[in-house]
């Protein structure tokens, strides 16, 4: 019997609400992995609320705990790393450091970077120095990189011109070395506004998803997070890259349908939880 795959995940946590390790944590669990999570900061809330208090954690902290675990024999079984937003630029070396060890110990563990970048219009606070780091050096340390729109212009040094242009834009990213680009939101020239819209892109493939695109008074925070928590458990559970990508299109919808009946500007995942598992829709990629 195959065992249960190991998750670390090294990311933000909210005491209230749902944002980094507090949005993808409960779903990768209801998935069926083990999920081990390690927070690079700690808010009382998401930084949306224009207010919060909590504090940036100290980077060395990341390789202590990781060999804490080396120490009782347990590394070596982490079938995959996620990281997502960081305090520091210094915290995202040591995430590297934590990514080396781990795959000299398991050759097949793989990372998802989440580049979290801040984003004033929507209130996301991120450090200039994170988004260095993340332009400079995560990128070709990561097997598979999920970036929003905004990220993958920065990356580009550019905005698209079309969904074509957003095609080749991700293709570059591929030459610095991860295998596939999930950009978990499409903003693009003609794009019809009522569609909410992803993209995966290897070497070989493009796939383009489009699902409804749900009205909220304030849309939520945190689903990225969830995004990329739910597309990478399906990968360690054994799906493709194809079968990931629409399954967490459909489960982060079903969140959402969960989240906008209840009114609610935090994401519904306690109520959600069985269509996390099991969504009752699915939405079919369609090759570009």
């Amino acid at each position: 019997m195959k065992s249960v795959p190991q998750i670390l995940t090294i990311q933000s946590h909210v005491v209230f609400g749902h944002a980094g390790n507090a949005a993808a944590v409960f779903p990768m669990q209801r998935l069926g992995v083990n999920v081990w999570p390690l927070n690079t900061v700690q808010f009382s809330n998401h930084t949306q609320y224009k207010q919060w208090k909590g504090l940036v954690l100290p980077p060395k902290q990341i390789i202590e705990l990781t060999e804490g675990i080396d120490a009782i024999g347990e590394l070596a079984n982490c079938d995959a790393i996620l990281s997502g937003y960081l305090g520091t630029a210094e915290q995202g070396r040591e995430i590297l450091e934590a990514v080396k060890h781990i795959k000299s110990l398991n050759p097949k563990a793989i990372y998802l970077c989440d580049p979290v970048m801040g984003h004033p219009e929507k209130g996301c606070v991120v450090a200039p120095e994170v988004s260095d780091f993340l332009l400079k050096e995560a990128v070709s340390a990561a097997d598979y990189l999920s970036p929003n729109q905004l990220e993958l212009d920065s990356f580009a040094g550019r905005t698209p011109t079309s969904l074509t242009d957003c095609v080749e834009m991700a293709k570059k990213l591929l030459t610095y070395g991860p295998k596939a680009i999930m950009v978990k939101h499409l903003n693009y020239p003609g794009k019809k506004p009522e569609h909410f819209e992803m993209l995966l892109v290897t070497e070989k493939e493009t796939w383009h998803i489009q699902r409804p695109l749900l009205a909220f008074p304030k849309q939520p925070v945190g689903v990225g997070d969830l995004t990329s928590g739910i597309f990478l458990s399906r990968l360690v559970l054994g799906n493709t890259l194809l079968e990931a990508f629409e399954f967490c299109a459909a489960a982060v919808h079903e969140v959402l349908l969960e989240t906008q009946k209840q009114g609610s500007y935090e994401l519904e995942l306690v109520a959600a939880q069985d269509r996390i598992a099991h969504p009752r829709i699915k939405f079919t990629a369609n090759k570009l």
